[in-house]
């Protein structure tokens, strides 16, 4: 898994999602803006991180491990039962 880069902070975020309320944008394929990283930060459940380009990565987060989100790199999430969790935004 990536690491955030020290000189980035957190800007905003999204509200928090679970199960129910997850955006379907977020179940497809997609990616951040040029310069900003993302963390996706699980309060409950888990939730399986598929990082897409340059190689297929696939991670489980749960609440004592968040995703980080490269800028610009293609990426998805697949729910893995029931799940509350967040993504914040970086630049």
């Amino acid at each position: 898994m990536k690491t955030l880069p020290a000189h980035v902070r957190p800007y905003r975020r999204t509200p928090e999602f679970d199960q129910d309320s997850v955006p379907a944008g977020l179940l497809g394929r997609h990616t951040t803006a040029e310069g900003v990283w993302g963390v996706i930060r699980v309060l409950e459940g888990r939730l399986r991180y598929r990082i897409l380009k340059p190689a297929v990565e696939e991670h489980l987060l749960d609440p004592e491990h968040p995703g980080i989100v490269e800028p610009q790199v293609p990426h998805q999430v697949e729910l893995v039962g029931p799940v509350r969790f967040y993504v914040e935004f970086n630049r």
